[in-house]
């Protein structure tokens, strides 16, 4: 008797995409450690025959397929939203993973690398990255998931796509982060305070080198009753957030915390609550996206 092996279906697709210089390849190189078929720079009308002809992939069926595809035409663009419903309708678990950055981390990249931004034929690094992005305007509104990787070191981006994608086992994640708003909001933030309502230590001048995590820094702050009676009713709030994020499945919530250079206030008001939130029973993460940019203000 001959037995004909049955194809196997793919039940799950990443599609990545987003700025150039924004860590696409990072993210893919990430998948394919996690043993997804890695596929980079693909038509998306390629996707799903693609996906019938890997239905063979051991590793493909088991893990899902991760695509970096190409946008930044108009007719790729439309592409990619179309074909993302088609593959949903084939009941094909379909996420689209927008990598983001600043324009001046981007801009930092490209000078660091001396490469050539793909759409500054012409003109300024900064030039071509606006251009892009005004081509990806339609793509982040449909995306499912968006991370901003300015700041981030590569541990902490593949932490936080693993976690933003639910491939951690570990219970939900808590990020609690400073930044400084003249570097621009974090885009993948949940939930964003700002405490410039406090006094500034960087017009103190003992405490104009330090930052948040200093002691005299905190301490400086702890004196001016405003922060308690924020801190009281921050802590209740984030803390009932968490429980109901944890509670609808969300594997992360990503709690920002704004000053203006996100050096001093943010950076020290980001440790309370970490440790609040922390002694609460939540798994905690703390970070400081800016606070090593400079303390100008």
């Amino acid at each position: 008797m001959i037995y004909l092996e049955r194809k196997r279906e793919i039940k799950r697709c990443i599609i990545i995409t987003g700025m150039s210089g924004a860590g696409k390849s990072s993210a893919l190189n990430v998948f394919e450690d996690q043993g997804f078929y890695a596929i980079d720079n693909l038509p998306p009308t390629l996707l799903p025959q693609l996906l019938e002809v890997l239905e063979g992939h051991q590793s493909a069926v088991r893990n899902g397929v991760a695509a970096v595809v190409d946008v930044r035409g108009q007719d790729l663009l439309n592409d990619l939203v179309n074909v993302a419903a088609r593959l949903r309708e084939k009941n094909v678990h379909t996420e689209i993973l927008f990598v983001d950055s600043s324009d001046e981390a981007l801009v930092r990249r490209f000078e660091t690398t001396r490469r050539r931004h793909p759409l500054a034929e012409g003109m300024t690094i900064l030039q071509g990255i606006q251009n892009e992005r005004e081509l990806l305007n339609g793509i982040i509104k449909n995306a499912d998931i968006v991370i901003d990787t300015t700041g981030l070191k590569l541990p902490d981006f593949k932490t936080r796509l693993l976690e933003a994608t639910g491939m951690s086992m570990e219970e939900p994640a808590v990020i609690v982060s400073s930044f400084g708003f003249k570097y621009g909001p974090p885009q993948d933030a949940d939930y964003i305070l700002d405490v410039r309502f406090l006094p500034n230590p960087n017009y103190v001048d003992e405490l104009h080198q330090l930052s948040g995590r200093d002691e005299p820094v905190v301490r400086y702050l702890k004196g001016f009753p405003a922060l308690g009676e924020f801190l009281s009713r921050a802590e209740p709030l984030l803390d009932y957030v968490s429980s109901v994020y944890c509670d609808t499945g969300k594997k992360q919530l990503h709690i920002c915390i704004g000053c203006t250079g996100g050096r001093h206030r943010s950076v020290a008001v980001t440790e309370i609550l970490g440790a609040y939130l922390e002694a609460a029973g939540r798994r905690v993460k703390v970070q400081h996206r800016d606070i090593d940019k400079g303390n100008l203000w």
